[in-house]
């Protein structure tokens, strides 16, 4: 469960097709005053992201004020991926003294993007605070660009594939396991 308040909130970079999902859920945050600030990647356009600049201009159109948003730095990067964000948010949370973040990304993103970020912050930040919100949830049917904007699926068969790189990068590594990911939410809810 969202506490009433959390330092600043992560929106994944996001396709064009997927962006207005974090969006939403980003303004929905503000406006509850749970967070100050939306941080957001200051890459440029890359990987299907569509740059920090567009970024700022389509957030302002949902009513997001500039000086609500942070870019996180991230460049030089030849490509962005989820991993790359999770890392670079955990180290950003470190260096500004944020104690607790949300991770907001399009629903069929979401669990991939949380479980990524939580396992950065093990590494790097243990006493960072992790929040999952999903963006908005937009038509499940529609086919969507995703994962560093190349491949074409609608929003429903993403879920397969998101599930797979789950167990892909779990065996590689780079993510903790679902055991140390439930641990880690225990013991943030017990504090």
């Amino acid at each position: 469960m969202l506490p009433a308040r959390v330092d600043a909130a992560y929106l994944f970079a996001e396709t064009q097709p997927n962006q207005d999902s974090v969006f939403v859920a980003g303004r929905q945050l503000l406006d509850q005053g749970r967070v100050g600030k939306l941080l957001v990647s200051d890459c440029g356009p890359k990987s299907g992201y569509v740059g920090a600049a567009a970024y700022r201009q389509a957030m302002s159109r949902f009513g997001v004020a500039p000086e609500a948003i942070e870019e996180v730095p991230m460049e030089p990067t030849e490509i962005l991926h989820t991993r790359i964000e999770a890392q670079a948010v955990v180290r950003y949370a470190r260096i500004k003294g944020y104690e607790s973040l949300v991770i907001v990304s399009v629903p069929l993103h979401q669990e991939r993007a949380f479980i990524t970020v939580v396992s950065a912050a093990m590494r790097e930040y243990p006493s960072l605070t992790l929040y999952s919100r999903p963006g908005q949830a937009q038509p499940w049917d529609e086919v969507v660009t995703h994962s560093q904007g190349v491949q074409k699926a609608t929003r429903a068969e993403w879920i397969a594939a998101e599930q797979e790189r789950i167990e892909k990068y779990t065996g590689l590594g780079d993510l903790a396991s679902r055991d140390r990911i439930m641990d880690y939410l225990r013991a943030r809810s017990e504090s």
